[in-house]
């Protein structure tokens, strides 16, 4: 498995010390790429833009890929994420994968203030299509290549708005998925598939890899060839103590996700699905203490990996390779000492 890190962390953007900001965004990515990840993901889930922290990282990293964890599609139109993607992949020299997700009706309407024109699977598929044709006319301008859907269209590239050719066009595209519909998007159209938090690894073999593969067999791919890439919830800690309160913490995270119907259909798979209807029901009152009591340890277990830190690489190795090709790890995952630094090392070589 490769090893990716989200680099976004509240921290960065909002203490007062000069010492954050910019240069701290800077000093993480240098960190993140010495201590040996692959990959640098940005995300939109902390209330920032993923593509910023991307330039920094890019002007302060030689080796390591950039990519968005995911920025949400539709409040940006197709050629603003292409235009947006083109820079940094130009700016990187070719090391920017661009992940996208849908994100749910209510925050696209409510949050983002744009309207749900349709079901999320058929306008990524649009979306994807248009980016992919807009990529195409920024190399070769000769022989622009439009796209007419229903959603999206590209039809007018003035020579005076197109981005130039750049020497390593082709930009990876990751979609978050979770039903079987984008998976096989993912797996026909796309490089990668970002599996959400809340999946499972029974989730991801029994309703996600078949999915893919199905994908990638349309397009005339092996499955192997799309990159999975997954957030397993880690829960970890140096004593019993910390151990302790991060299962609370998972617990409560569980207890969040379950209550979204959106996810039903991985607690579904386990049998949970009337645990999923009574946090359902929970959550519409705001009962959010007694939901985490809610969720017990073994529902819990499924969804995290919970171990001391230097039990976790051969958890991660055991419980999820051969099913991912990516794992990602969170902002927070320990790494300020120089003894987390070397554990940080050892785990990821066990799980490659």
């Amino acid at each position: 498995m490769r090893a990716s890190i989200a680099l976004i962390e509240e921290y960065v953007f909002t203490q007062e010390s000069s010492s954050l900001g910019v240069s701290g965004l800077a000093s993480a990515a240098r960190l993140m790429e010495d201590l040996g990840f692959d990959e640098i993901l940005s995300s939109e889930t902390a209330g920032h833009d993923p593509f910023f922290p991307l330039l920094i990282a890019a002007e302060h990293t030689q080796r390591i890929s950039l990519a968005t964890g995911i920025a949400v599609a539709f409040p940006r139109s197709p050629m603003v994420t292409a235009q947006m993607a083109w820079d940094l992949q130009r700016l990187s020299g070719g090391r920017f994968q661009l992940g996208l997700g849908a994100q749910v009706k209510g925050h696209n309407e409510r949050r983002y203030g744009i309207p749900w024109t349709g079901p999320p699977g058929p306008r990524m598929r649009e979306y994807v299509l248009c980016l992919k044709a807009i990529f195409e006319t920024f190399q070769n301008p000769e022989t622009p290549q439009f796209f007419e859907g229903e959603h999206f269209r590209f039809s007018m590239a003035p020579e005076v708005f197109m981005a130039k050719p750049i020497d390593t066009p082709h930009i990876p595209i990751h979609v978050a998925a979770l039903n079987p519909y984008m998976c096989r998007l993912g797996g026909e159209l796309c490089d990668g598939v970002f599996a959400h938090p809340v999946c499972t690894p029974r989730y991801v073999e029994q309703i996600m890899l078949p999915a893919i593969e199905a994908g990638a067999a349309k397009s005339g791919r092996r499955h192997d060839e799309i990159n999975v890439i997954g957030s397993p919830i880690i829960v970890t800690g140096r004593n019993q103590r910390e151990l302790d309160e991060e299962m609370r913490l998972l617990k409560r995270r569980v207890a969040f996700y379950g209550s979204t119907r959106t996810y039903h259909p991985v607690l579904k798979v386990h049998g949970w699905l009337e645990i999923g209807e009574e946090l359902h029901a929970l959550s519409l009152e705001n009962r959010w203490a007694e939901m985490t009591d809610l969720v017990p340890d073994e529902m819990a277990a499924e969804f995290g990996i919970i171990g001391r830190l230097d039990e976790i690489g051969s958890m991660l190795a055991d419980r999820w390779g051969g099913i991912l090709s990516t794992v990602n790890f969170p902002t927070d995952f320990p790494r300020e000492t120089d003894e987390d630094q070397a554990l940080v090392r050892e785990i990821l070589s066990t799980i490659r």
